[in-house]
């Protein structure tokens, strides 16, 4: 059977299916060339951009994710960047995508920066509800060879004095009898000048914010009796029995976990003394002192002593103990309203012995100018059993006078002026560093205001204290008078069994100052600030200088201008 021919089919018939072929395979291919389309769109997409666009997002949605939590860890880049101009992108947009831009190549190896494990105890700060936010204190606990055994060996701390009557009742010596009516009724002691040490570590045990957790701390207390230590070994001792304790301390603050934060930069730790005690020059067994402020790893801590260096930046000036250890504030202003009620009947006083064998102290023509005047009270101290070392014959004498002669003794600074600013006594000094370079944290920066500057050379040339000193109007001597008496609160170091309420002793001052340097220098750290123009050997002038003010030329350069030698400061 033959197959019909297709000719043999009506036209329009085969017109009819051939046009439904022709359209059904267009909208085959249309649809086939639409899936290839999204296909190869979505392929470009994903394969393509989304390597750099989805891939990349979730790369740095994970990084911000990390970076805000240590945001504050990183320097800021004070200088905007160049991309802004160069590819001219808006300025609202600039910001954004500079932010982009850091987030993208801050997690390249090459480019990461530093993070720091102290952020934690900054932040502390921003709880509002911590009243020790930014203020903890976490203190080392050192074996006792550092401390408390020195305590048991008590009589071996000094040659000349022993040492165990003032080491009790936490530091502040036997109370005081109140015979001649010289004191008030309570908190007064026979406190010896050099027991700091452990004045400072009790009152630290009473400190409202310590911590137990060190990544909270916003300084580290070491709390080594320095000044004890030293003590035992300054006379008929070797350097390798003077340097011992500061050796191994060091070497045992160096296995701390707290010490490798910041190498020792958050530390510190009091010393009762005056810095030259720990400054030895050389290993000669005839030099003076130990080595302890020229070690390295003490060079990053800061030492508080009762005097400090001109010409070094490691240590700060603390006030020396007084005799008055108030328990609470009602002592405090019960005694600053006695000493504002006081008749003062002499113009000025002197307690102190001459100083034959220095040639350039000026004790001897005070001692001379005070003998010559009517209104001039003078203890004498280089005569045996003298009234010097009786503390009611003192304030006795401070409380009646105006103004108290304060020059140097041994060193540049002397107990007698916080004893005599205690009595409410305008201090009289004559070398800037016996008051106004050491004691910059407790004192205010315009000496004007509570003391008078008499120079050395004055005095040399035989200048009349009293007609210096009468010269000024009553008025003003008034209102010195009552700005030393306002400073009485933090010039002494309160009971260290108890805590003032309002008032901040000398105690307060110094932890706060230490906590702020401290501040400071994690601040610096984490912003990639230096100080690369600071010049230790003029450290004294920096505490002095305004906010703004650069360091310069300063009246005082001649009274710093030579170094020390054995010990001694040489004019």
């Amino acid at each position: 059977m033959r197959r019909r021919s297709a000719a043999g089919v009506p036209l329009a018939d085969l017109m009819e299916k051939g046009h439904d072929r022709i359209h059904f395979s267009r909208l085959c291919l249309l649809a086939a060339l639409s899936a290839f389309f999204w296909l190869c769109l979505l392929y470009f997409h994903f394969m393509v951009i989304g390597n750099g666009g989805f891939a990349d997002s979730s790369t740095r949605l994970g990084h911000v994710s990390i970076d805000a939590k240590s945001v504050n860890t990183l320097p800021v880049d004070p200088n905007p960047s160049p991309v802004r101009r160069s590819m001219g992108i808006p300025k609202d947009q600039a910001g954004d995508q500079e932010k982009s831009n850091n987030v993208i190549h801050s997690h390249r190896p090459q480019e990461e920066r530093p993070t720091y494990s102290f952020v934690r105890a900054l932040r502390t700060v921003e709880n509002k509800s911590d009243p020790c936010g930014g203020r903890y204190i976490y203190v080392h606990d050192l074996p006792p060879r550092f401390n408390d055994d020195m305590l048991k060996e008590c009589k071996s701390l000094s040659m000349w004095t022993n040492m165990c009557k003032f080491t009790t009742n936490a530091g502040l010596g036997p109370p005081l009898e109140n015979v001649e009516g010289v004191f008030s009724n309570t908190g007064w002691y026979a406190t010896n000048q050099f027991a700091v040490d452990v004045i400072f570590s009790n009152r630290m045990k009473q400190y409202e914010c310590l911590t137990n957790d060190s990544s909270l701390a916003a300084a580290i207390f070491v709390p080594f009796y320095a000044g004890f230590d030293i003590a035992r070994y300054l006379w008929g001792h070797n350097t390798s029995t003077r340097d011992a304790a500061s050796l191994a301390l060091v070497d045992w603050l160096a296995k701390t976990p707290e010490w490798s934060i910041m190498g020792g930069k958050d530390h510190f730790l009091v010393a009762g003394r005056i810095t030259w005690d720990f400054r030895r020059l050389s290993d000669q067994e005839s030099d003076w002192g130990n080595k302890l402020l020229f070690l390295p790893a003490a060079k990053n801590m800061s030492m508080l002593v009762v005097e400090s260096s001109p010409w070094n930046a490691n240590d700060y000036g603390i006030p020396y103990p007084t005799y008055f250890h108030p328990a609470k504030d009602a002592d405090v202003i019960i005694w600053q309203d006695r000493m504002r009620k006081l008749e003062r009947k002499y113009l000025f006083c002197f307690a102190g012995a001459p100083r034959p064998g220095k040639s350039n102290s000026i004790r001897g023509q005070i001692i001379d100018q005070c003998k010559n005047s009517t209104v001039c009270k003078l203890l004498e101290c280089d005569f045996g059993e003298s009234k010097c070392h009786s503390p009611s014959s003192i304030m006795q004498m401070f409380q009646s006078s105006l103004f108290c002669m304060q020059p140097q003794g041994d060193s540049y600074t002397r107990r007698s002026a916080f004893d005599s600013m205690l009595a409410g006594c305008i201090p009289v000094f004559s070398h800037p560093g016996s008051a106004y370079t050491q004691y910059t944290w407790h004192l205010p920066k315009n000496f004007s205001l509570y003391s008078v500057f008499l120079p050395e050379d004055d005095i040399r040339k035989n200048v009349s204290i009293e007609q210096r000193l009468s010269q000024i109007p009553a008025e003003r001597v008034k209102e010195m008078r009552e700005a030393v008496i306002n400073l009485i609160p933090q010039l002494i170091y309160a009971d260290p069994r108890s805590k003032l309420g309002t008032f901040r002793d000398a105690f307060d001052v110094a932890v706060s100052a230490v906590i702020d340097k401290v501040t400071k220098l994690r601040k610096d750290t984490i912003a990639g600030r230096r100080d690369d123009d600071f010049i230790e050997e003029i450290s004294w002038k920096y505490d002095l200088l305004g906010e703004d003010q650069a360091v310069g030329p300063h009246k005082w350069d001649p009274y710093f201008s030579k170094p020390k030698k054995d010990g001694q400061i040489q004019q």
